[in-house]
């Protein structure tokens, strides 16, 4: 079937420098090295799917799949390749291929996550694609996460099989899908809690693997239909080692990687009826905008976010998509904005009477990170009015006096927001005091948003590096410092 010219993989192709006769060669050789070894592409046959949108039967979508990820260096699945999955021919594609039909989602999960490791395993970084805007993404999604999965699925019996099939065409592992019991589930809810526990403590570096795998896993284990209340469960596990990979892979500047795990947390945490959690994940994917100095692009993703959680969402929940969207507006300078969103979410978080335990997911935003997520949105809106620098340093000293031990990089954070703050509020003896102890620890944490932060607080140290304490403060942030800052960061970045 053709349909023109494929955009996606001339993009693709004309990255990765192959001419056509090569890229016949390579498909032929990986398709025998995957156990297709009947396979014989040829030039014209390549130049088809190029020029025409021909489609090409399986494997060979996978096989490009798996060629292009190891010649550029990042995940590309068979969506970005422009090729639909069976089973939506005739459907128009929207951003990325989303939003992803109910049935698929297991695959694509399997085969992204297969990728991941694949890169992991050749030592390659994986950062090499472009973030997809927000407002792109928002509007892809719109009035999906409201839909009933199964429902628009129609998930029967043939539906299941062919989610089973996918999963085995994705999965370069080759993982046998099996049924799980409720011991089995209970076990993985428990390492979600222990990952979640490294990532606060260290960063996500040194776990970033062991999250994907994990995921990977669960990705087969969801290609067998087991009874309605393990399934869920087991979506449950997906959409939290989902988000964990997404803030892991963001956390060492993984960006495009990270925004997919977001995406595909989204879609997990629907397919197990958890509209909250799926609107958490996507306000992950606003931070991360923020963060990069897309405050728009975040505010966008924040609608879907709100909208998409619906009503079961918790106050304390809501509050906190409140403080996301605040410092959203405080990048722009919007410090009325700001102030009426924090307003907000502290009207919503005391409203919380903790009468309804809240989920797993939530646990880490509690009163020390409202007040830390308040000292962010105040500091950055100090670059815009000074005066703000004030009520940065008290909510960041009310974060400090409350965080829990195991949260070292959200303490890290905390000083860094303080002594910017200081440095802003004219107060550098103070400033140069809670800088120090963000450098205390910084050495032993994975996380690179630290080192951006730090960037910025070093930045603001300029205009004191005639003191003779601040030019030893500053020598020693250049000597904490990598000597290789990421290229890929955008201005006014900022995190939590």
């Amino acid at each position: 079937m053709t349909k023109g010219p494929n955009a996606r993989l001339a993009d693709l192709f004309g990255l990765a420098g192959w001419s056509k006769g090569e890229l016949a060669r390579l498909v032929n050789r990986q398709a025998a090295a995957m156990g297709h070894p009947q396979l014989a592409t040829d030039t014209s046959r390549v130049r088809r799917w190029i020029d025409t949108g021909e489609t090409p039967r399986d494997p060979v979508p996978k096989v490009l799949a798996a060629l292009f990820t190891e010649r550029l260096g990042r995940v590309v699945t068979i969506e970005d390749l422009g090729f639909s999955r069976p089973g939506r021919a005739g459907k128009a594609q929207s951003v990325e291929g989303l939003p992803l039909p109910p049935g698929q989602v297991a695959a694509v999960l399997t085969e992204f996550t297969g990728m991941d490791l694949m890169l992991n395993r050749r030592g390659l970084v994986g950062a090499g694609a472009a973030l997809t805007a927000g407002s792109a993404l928002s509007g892809a999604m719109q009035g999906w996460l409201a839909t009933d999965p199964a429902a628009a699925a129609g998930m029967d019996a043939l539906g299941r099989a062919e989610g089973l099939a996918h999963a085995d065409q994705a999965s370069f592992d080759r993982y046998e899908a099996a049924p799980v019991g409720a011991q089995e589930i209970d076990a993985l809810e428990r390492s979600v809690e222990v990952f979640r526990a490294w990532d606060a403590a260290r960063g996500g570096g040194l776990q970033r693997k062991a999250v994907v795998g994990q995921l990977n896993e669960v990705g087969g284990m969801l290609a067998y239909h087991h009874p309605e209340a393990l399934q869920k469960r087991l979506w449950g596990v997906a959409a939290n080692l989902a988000v964990l990979a997404g803030w892991m892979s963001h956390d060492v500047g993984m960006e495009p990687t990270a925004q997919k795990y977001f995406v595909i947390a989204a879609h997990a945490a629907r397919e197990g009826g958890d509209r909250p959690r799926a609107g958490e994940a996507l306000s992950r994917a606003a931070r991360q905008m923020v963060h990069l100095g897309r405050p728009d692009d975040a505010l966008d993703l924040m609608k879907l976010a709100r909208s998409g959680s619906g009503e079961e969402a918790l106050p304390r929940t809501r509050a906190m998509l409140h403080t996301i969207e605040a410092w959203a507006q405080a990048s722009m300078g919007r410090g009325q904005a700001m102030r009426r969103k924090l307003g907000e979410a502290e009207e919503l978080f005391a409203s919380d009477k903790g009468d309804v335990p809240p989920p797993s997911w939530m646990q880490m935003f509690d009163e020390a990170d409202l007040h830390g997520m308040q000292a962010l949105a105040f500091r950055t809106l100090a670059d815009h009015e000074p005066v703000a620098a004030r009520k940065a340093e008290h909510h960041a000293k009310r974060a400090l006096a409350l965080r829990e031990g195991g949260r070292q990089r959200s303490k890290i954070f905390d000083y860094i927001s303080m002594a910017s703050a200081c440095f802003i509020g004219d107060d550098p003896e103070q400033a140069d005091r809670y800088a120090r102890l963000a450098l205390l620890t910084i050495s032993e944490n994975s996380s690179h948003r630290t080192w951006d932060r730090l960037r910025e607080m070093y930045r603001l140290t300029g205009q004191y590096a005639g003191y003779p304490k601040i030019q030893d403060l500053r020598a020693e942030i250049q000597e904490a410092l990598p000597r290789a800052p990421r290229s890929s960061k955008g201005k006014g970045v900022k995190s939590l």
